[in-house]
């Protein structure tokens, strides 16, 4: 097997299961550790994944988005602590956008129950989620649905967003880094999140520590914007200061 053939079949591997260990890669593939090192080097380097200790995991790019499905498998319970502590940032107030994705899914089902709140989203799953709370009233934008993610975009759905002012937007990301701020690999997903930033008093961005330093093909946002971030505690905190020396508090839980 050439060097070539091993980095697809270990880039398949970590799309296929989330993640790759270097000593699982090293038996499968029968080479030695240090090569399977150095072939999630090259990989790194070629944007397609992120090395952790150990192993390593895909980077979602223009050609591969991991499903909602699968998100809803991964980190769970460092994306309910976020999600808990993202909610509790709400603040008064009333007129909320939250973003598609799974994180932002549990932070619309970590809110208080025991006030008004008008909830805009494009997730279909939040939507569900929502539809049944007494306090709430939940607006589903219209648009094109995407397979993987379960929610709406293109002009139907940033149409909607351009018409309303809204207090405070929960939003997610693929890939948040300093230098190139927060990004997606779909355009039309770029649109809609753009839209309702710009819609958006406040902005607060909520994700797990893997999603920094990571880069998708479109960027929507700035660090600047943001008025906080709520991720895991295994984001190092010298690296959180940084971040938070572009504005935004970081909170790590």
């Amino acid at each position: 097997m050439t060097a070539e053939d091993r980095q697809r079949e270990i880039i398949n591997a970590a799309r296929r299961t989330g993640s790759v260990d270097v000593t699982t890669l090293a038996l499968e593939l029968g080479v030695a550790k240090e090569t399977v090192r150095r072939d999630l080097r090259v990989l790194e380097d070629h944007g397609l994944l992120r090395r952790t200790h150990g192993g390593a995991y895909p980077v979602e790019s223009a050609g591969f988005e991991t499903t909602l499905a699968f998100r809803a498998t991964s980190h769970l319970p460092e994306k309910r602590r976020i999600a808990a502590a993202a909610a509790e940032l709400l603040g008064d107030a009333e007129t909320l956008f939250v973003d598609e994705g799974f994180t932002p899914q549990l932070i619309a089902e970590a809110l208080p129950r025991d006030r008004p709140l008008t909830v805009v989203t494009a997730s279909l799953t939040t939507a569900g989620a929502l539809a049944e709370t007494g306090n709430t009233t939940v607006l589903l934008l219209g648009g094109r649905v995407r397979p993987g993610t379960l929610a709406t975009v293109d002009h139907w759905t940033t149409k909607m967003l351009a018409g309303f002012v809204i207090d405070l937007a929960y939003i997610g990301a693929n890939g948040i880094s300093r230098d190139h701020g927060l990004t997606t690999p779909d355009p039309a997903v770029s649109e809609v999140k753009t839209q309702a930033i710009r819609a958006s008093r406040r902005t607060i961005f909520a994700g797990v520590h893997t999603k920094f330093g990571a880069v998708s093909f479109c960027r929507f946002a700035e660090i600047a914007q943001l008025e906080a971030m709520v991720t895991s505690s295994q984001l190092p905190s010298s690296e959180a200061h940084r971040y938070a020396l572009q504005g935004p508090q970081v909170i790590r839980v």
